[in-house]
């Protein structure tokens, strides 16, 4: 996408200078609205990006206002997200029943509608910088890691948390898009934040976790 010189351009066109983000805005700016976008066909020629797409793409139920609908379908996705990063893949891995799945391309252009203004902010300050904190395997993991807790929380019926979870990985995708390991280490800092919040004051995830430490043991 270019930015318009013309005079008399809308005042609430959007323009984007990152590369990252274009190539997620790319995806669903054009074509038939109800034209389902598989995620094998998002995903197949995406590189670095791909976890950062994968992640954007994943957490967009989250922001649809049905209870439960958001948690059952973005949660067990960003947890299929972080357990591959933690095990230190590259790029996504994706079974059958997932790759042949994805949502409507009007879904993503009402969603990117939305967060324009965000976006148009991130523009200015987005930029690839401590690289290492996305390419260094320890890194890597911790992402990884805290996606996978994250994307729990999310599946869990915790009230009012959903947008919350969902704003926090959408910075995470953001950040995975752009390369920038500044954006990434805000996001480690919030993941980690609302762990301790919700994570350790829930019954559910206690209950759930004393649970499978049982079937361990």
């Amino acid at each position: 996408m270019t930015r318009s010189d013309e005079p008399g351009a809308a005042d609430d066109a959007v323009t984007y200078r990152n590369e990252g983000i274009r190539t997620l805005l790319a995806t669903f700016e054009h074509g038939d609205p109800e034209e389902l976008l598989r995620l094998r066909d998002i995903l197949g020629d995406l590189q670095q990006s791909a976890f950062g797409v994968f992640l954007f793409v994943a957490i967009l139920p989250a922001f649809i206002p049905i209870p439960g609908l958001g948690g059952a379908v973005s949660g067990p996705l960003t947890i299929l997200i972080g357990l591959q990063m933690l095990i230190g893949l590259r790029k996504p891995w994706l079974p059958a029943f997932i790759a042949n799945r994805g949502p409507r391309r009007g879904t993503g252009q009402r969603f990117v509608g939305k967060i324009a203004p965000l976006l148009r902010w991130l523009d200015r300050l987005l930029k690839p910088r401590l690289r290492w904190l996305l390419d260094a395997l320890p890194a890597h993991a911790l992402t990884g890691v805290l996606l996978v807790v994250t994307g729990l929380l999310l599946s869990l019926p915790i009230p009012f948390t959903n947008y919350l979870f969902g704003v926090i990985l959408l910075l995470f995708a953001l950040a995975l898009l752009e390369r920038d390991g500044g954006l990434l280490l805000v996001c480690w800092t919030a993941a980690i934040a609302s762990i301790v919040v919700f994570g350790v004051t829930s019954d559910q995830l206690v209950e759930l976790l004393q649970h499978w430490w049982a079937k361990l043991t």
